[in-house]
């Protein structure tokens, strides 16, 4: 079965990378640990919320790269040679990440009760309109 591309469209002039990106994040869909909710807060708000039970605040990493958020954690894994008889807490590493959009921004991160959670606001954007001018041909 052949793909649609809505870049295809000749009105839709460099939005080549927007399937690319897509197309990234369409592999990434099966990561299931930890699971997080994302929330919207007002109007420009956001919250991704993850759940990292048993996870320190020094086991974990937050970084955002070329408008990428990148959310890693690994716990140390000292539990004093502990027997377990069940181990439902899972203890493993992890990694998300997520693609914002132009303006959205980090504002802030914070770790409580177990879960972890990472708030955004998205800026006003700045007016973009200009009028170009048309130059007389030469010729």
């Amino acid at each position: 079965m052949t793909r649609l591309s809505i870049v295809e469209n000749p009105l839709l002039l460099g939005f080549d990378h927007v399937e690319r990106v897509a197309d990234r994040m369409d592999s990434k869909r099966g990561e299931g640990y930890p699971p997080y909710n994302i929330v919207q807060l007002g109007e420009t708000g956001f919250r991704i919320s993850l759940a990292v039970a048993g996870c320190a605040r020094g086991e974990l990493a937050i970084s955002l790269d070329d408008h990428q958020l990148t959310i890693e954690g690994k716990q140390s894994g000292n539990d004093g040679g502990a027997v377990y008889l069940h181990r439902g807490i899972a203890a493993r590493e992890f990694r998300h990440q997520f693609l914002l959009a132009d303006g959205l921004e980090v504002t802030d991160a914070s770790l409580e009760a177990g879960l972890l959670h990472i708030n955004l606001a998205r800026s006003e954007p700045e007016s973009t309109t200009r009028t170009i001018e048309i130059r007389q041909d030469r010729s």
